[in-house]
């Protein structure tokens, strides 16, 4: 699952939402998807960790283990 840290990261950024999900060669919508939890996270998922390198955090601080992610409207 992926961390409140995470997610407020890509919130606070001084980039889009699309312009991370590209610097981190990742589609918006696969970035979209695995915020709100559609598509599922493992730790260690490359494709997180990819946008742990382009937000600048460490990819410890990328996952929460056993709790469940929604998306926030």
């Amino acid at each position: 699952m992926l961390s409140p840290k995470f997610k407020i990261a890509i919130k606070t950024s001084p980039y889009k939402a699309y312009e991370i999900a590209h610097k981190a060669e990742l589609h918006p919508s696969t970035l979209s998807k695995l915020v709100c939890g559609i598509e599922k996270v493992k730790e260690r998922d490359s494709r997180v960790l990819k946008v742990a390198k382009v937000l600048g955090i460490k990819p410890e601080e990328c996952f929460e283990k056993g709790k469940e992610v929604t998306c926030e409207t």
